[in-house]
């Protein structure tokens, strides 16, 4: 697994980040604000198929039939995740539950989808294939220059999302009452921010992040939501998230390193006779250990500033004693 990798497992690994990326920024607007948005899976499934099966109409030519995708994929994960976030400001319903059977009615959904419209192909159903002049040439960028693959051009879209996450999170007022939210929704109610606006906008945002998590691969040789659809990714980048603590460089590594372990564990049972499944338990060993060190930091912080305050009302005691 620590050998060097080969040019078309480099490729494998920079398109599988791409989407880790994605699913991760997913995840982490929703922890940011202590919501937890365990609904990435069925959100990014749901809006696959219905990307897929817009494309594949080829209702708009070219270029514009791909942008429009990513719209459709946008609002079908943004609206899929905005139930939930509604459920939780209306009725009081835990964002946990209501993603987690969402997920289950996505899946549900798109299955009946595709089996009562989709077209036959082979022992499995699947969409319309896209137009070929809606697809998009793999880009090589030199080292990446190998037969027959090369990095998907769509997986710019898991740098813009990271920039504009850090831009919006760190730079802008909804960043602020975002993180206020998150870390003391008394102190944003005092500040004036719009809990229950705040919920259903995080909700709206992550869902429709969650959109994009398929799209590199769907434009860049998939062609079509069936058999080559990738399914696991959402659960994944919970981790990714958790791994990256939530911000857009952690996250990024994250990504890198989950998608290095997938890629490598490939050839594990070949090669060295050890079942890939090695790899399941080698990344929730390095996100039970990272989350573990997090709390452990995060309490001896407490302490040390407890400690501290505790020194400065003795000194002030002292030198008001001294006074009087």
């Amino acid at each position: 697994m620590l050998d060097a990798p080969n040019k078309r497992n480099w490729v494998n690994i920079v398109n599988q980040t791409s989407m880790l990326f994605l699913a991760g920024a997913a995840a982490a607007i929703g922890f940011r604000m202590n919501l937890f948005n365990i609904g990435v899976e069925g959100q990014y499934t749901l809006a696959a198929y219905c990307a897929a099966v817009f494309a594949g109409a080829a209702l708009l030519p070219g270029t514009l039939n791909i942008w429009a995708s990513l719209v459709v994929a946008m609002c079908v994960g943004g609206i899929w995740a905005g139930i939930a976030g509604l459920l939780k400001v209306t009725r009081g319903v835990s964002e946990v539950i209501s993603t987690i059977m969402l997920n289950s009615i996505a899946l549900t959904l798109v299955g009946y989808l595709l089996n009562r419209y989709g077209e036959q192909a082979g022992q499995g159903r699947r969409t319309s294939p896209i137009p070929d002049s809606s697809k998009l040439l793999d880009q090589h960028f030199g080292y990446f220059d190998t037969r027959g693959t090369g990095v998907w051009a769509l997986a710019f879209l898991a740098v813009v999302v990271g920039v504009v996450m850090a831009v919006v999170i760190n730079r802008t007022r909804f960043g602020f009452d975002l993180r206020t939210t998150g870390s003391n929704e008394q102190a944003a109610v005092a500040s004036g921010v719009g809990i229950k606006k705040m919920v259903v906008v995080a909700m709206l945002i992550s869902g429709a992040i969650a959109g994009l998590i398929w799209m590199p691969a769907l434009f860049g040789g998939a062609d079509y939501y069936g058999t080559t659809f990738q399914r696991g990714l959402g659960f994944t980048g919970i981790a990714v998230a958790l791994l990256g603590r939530n911000r857009p460089l952690g996250i990024a590594v994250g990504a890198l390193l989950f998608a290095w372990l997938s890629v490598q564990s490939n050839p594990l049972q070949l090669k060295a006779d050890i079942s890939p499944s090695v790899v399941q338990v080698t990344q929730g060993v390095v996100v039970l250990a990272v989350v573990i060190a997090y709390e452990a930091v995060r309490r001896w912080g407490a302490a040390q500033e407890q400690r501290a305050l505790s020194r400065a009302l003795d000194r002030n005691a002292a030198q008001e004693g001294a006074s009087a």
